[in-house]
């Protein structure tokens, strides 16, 4: 089954100063496995970047991937509004265009945009591998981070409804 690998909002923004995602060295270190992984096995490699007005204006020094982020010439890129990743923007389109069947996803904001974009792939009909130790977010004052990321594991594994699944997975177990 042809496989993309969505490298959600790995930015400076999100990963620096006082609301940053916890982990993010980490959880960066296990995206550029799975991105080495992909590129072997020839499946694409996109990179999503939310823009807003605030912190994450296209082009400003937040709106940036993280450095340490290792990007091939041959990587996607798909500049996104809202938080799933597929709403207005080109992704359904890139992904039919390659014949693109399956989709492992990871990155940054988990209760955001990681969680939207894999409900609406599944809604459109894509399984989805969520990395699952390669997608953080940042404290909520709520729930502390393990708590949010447990809690979505448990919701997106259990959504039966698509015809599709969400499987969750650690790195070392996913493959393209």
């Amino acid at each position: 089954m042809p496989t993309a690998l969505l490298i959600i909002d790995i930015q400076h923004a999100l990963c620096n100063g006082p609301e940053a995602v916890e982990n993010s060295a980490a959880i960066i270190d296990r995206v550029n496995q799975l991105a080495n992984q992909a590129r072997a096995a020839g499946a694409p490699v996109i990179f999503v970047q939310h823009e807003d007005e605030g912190a994450l204006q296209r082009d400003s020094q937040g709106w940036q991937l993280m450095p340490g982020l290792k990007q091939q010439p041959e990587d996607l890129r798909l500049p996104k509004r809202g938080s799933d990743a597929f709403h207005h923007t080109e992704l359904q389109a890139m992904l039919k265009t390659r014949h693109i069947s399956a989709l492992v996803i990871c990155g940054m904001q988990t209760e955001y945009c990681v969680e939207s974009t894999v409900r609406r792939a599944l809604a459109l009909g894509y399984p989805v591998t969520l990395a699952a130790d390669a997608h953080t977010t940042a404290p909520n004052g709520v729930l502390t981070v393990a708590q949010v990321i447990a809690h979505h594991h448990a919701t997106l594994a259990g959504l039966g409804s698509y015809g599709v699944r969400a499987s969750i997975r650690p790195v070392a177990e996913i493959s393209f």
